[in-house]
């Protein structure tokens, strides 16, 4: 569920009329709920209680400060890739003990950084990065929290380039190897394995590999108990689908896959960590752009639109399905006619999609992408310097841009030109 509906025949945000938002700062833009973000984070709490859990909002769905604002106010924690994402997280007001550092290339810096400003853990991702962390928590007289990511060899059933689980992918260490790993984590002064950490991949819409994958983890932790390790909370990663096409059978619930974590690890006395962006930040929000003409070709029309691959690049990159759906809510019954949807940008790739069945558009209509709050303006850039999109946010009957799109001055003015080229 979102909160994008059409009223009186104009698509809304919340309260707010789409056009409103457009008047003020040009198309194209993207716009996020409030109440979207909120309802999407509450049932993944609601569906894990009553373990003793917390939910890790992984921001690298969606890390505008707004956004990360609203969820430490909700009580998250957050999941972090980078010394850059952890700088956001503090500055949006996470106390280190719910930020969790996971990622496959940590750098000392980056170390030093978070163990000076506070952890909740680091999710060990292979053996030099424990010798490293190791080094650096000696050197500054710390003993840090850690869990190992392991590799269950589960196949996520997700596009090839968001799985994480395979034994063929560059993630965590191989299951097998666990126990030898935990064994040399107990010989080293600055670290604590408290847990385990396990992701097998994103957008899942099969709640099995996570079952399979729980058990294992499941299996280990009784390992690893005998062994001797106090293994005492579990980070079972994020992953979980969304419904990016409407009229497909719609994702696993968040109380579904609270039902199997319960079944598989619930029993193991274990805190809880999860790590969703996608299901939170996905459907909260759009990408509303323009038509700036409509044109025909040999056996095609192409809507070019003012929108590019370089503002959504899931299309491009993952050939990734948005619904697209207008602005101004077309008539039941109304004709419609295929249309190849694209961009401006000089690259055959800036296509969103291909012979798609919409209601007819002309030049200044507008359409909205669904799904489109995860990993939309995150993985922007300014190719073809065209400036990065405004980002909105809505609560109730009102909006506030959260990132304003930056003149060509600034974006020229970013560079440098050496005294040799000048005169």
């Amino acid at each position: 569920m979102d909160h994008f509906l059409y009223r009186n025949g104009v698509l809304h945000a919340e309260d707010v009329p789409i056009p409103d938002i457009a008047s003020e700062v040009g198309t194209p833009f993207y716009v996020y709920s409030t109440a979207t973000l909120t309802r999407h984070f509450k049932l993944f709490d609601e569906a894990l209680a009553p373990l003793e859990h917390l939910v890790c909002y992984a921001m690298k769905a969606n890390s505008n400060q707004a956004v990360l604002r609203l969820m430490a106010s909700l009580g998250a924690g957050v999941d972090v890739v980078s010394g850059g994402e952890y700088r956001r997280a503090k500055a949006a007001g996470f106390p280190g003990e719910r930020i969790v550092f996971s990622g496959i290339g940590k750098t000392a810096e980056e170390m030093e950084l978070a163990i000076q400003s506070g952890i909740r853990q680091f999710n060990l991702e292979s053996e030099p990065e424990m010798h490293l962390l190791n080094a650096v928590a000696t050197r500054l007289g710390k003993h840090v929290p850690v869990t190992v990511r392991v590799n269950p060899d589960v196949d996520a059933k997700t596009h090839e380039k968001i799985a994480t689980g395979k034994a063929e992918n560059k993630f965590g260490i191989p299951i097998s190897r666990a126990r030898e790993v935990y064994a040399e984590i107990a010989g080293l002064p600055g670290l604590d394995a408290i847990g385990i950490d396990v992701h097998i991949g994103s957008q899942l819409t099969d709640l099995e590999p996570f079952e399979q994958a729980y058990l294992k983890v499941a299996e280990l932790t009784h390992a690893l108990r005998a062994d001797g390790h106090d293994i005492r909370r579990l980070d079972l990663g994020g992953g979980l689908g969304i419904p990016y096409e409407r009229s497909n059978v719609a994702p696993p619930l968040p109380t579904e896959y609270g039902d199997v974590v319960k079944r598989t690890v619930g029993d193991l006395g274990c805190e809880i960590e999860i790590e969703p962006g996608r299901l939170i930040a996905g459907n909260a929000g759009l990408l509303v752009s323009s038509v700036i003409y409509v044109k025909s070709g040999e056996d095609r029309k192409f809507l070019i639109l003012d929108a590019a691959m370089n503002d959504l690049i899931r299309p491009a990159m993952y050939g990734a399905y948005h619904d697209i759906i207008p602005v101004i809510e077309p008539s039941a019954g109304g004709e419609q006619t295929p249309y190849d949807v694209v961009g401006p940008v000089c690259e055959s790739g800036d296509t969103f999609t291909k012979g798609r069945d919409l209601p007819l558009l002309y030049a200044d209509d507008m359409v909205a992408f669904r799904s489109a709050g995860a990993y939309g303006a995150v993985m922007s850039s300014e190719y073809n310097t065209r400036p990065l999109i405004p980002e909105v946010l809505v609560h109730e009957h009102q909006f506030a841009v959260i990132r304003r799109r930056p003149t060509f001055d600034e974006i020229i003015n970013r560079d440098t030109i050496p005294e040799w080229l000048k005169g």
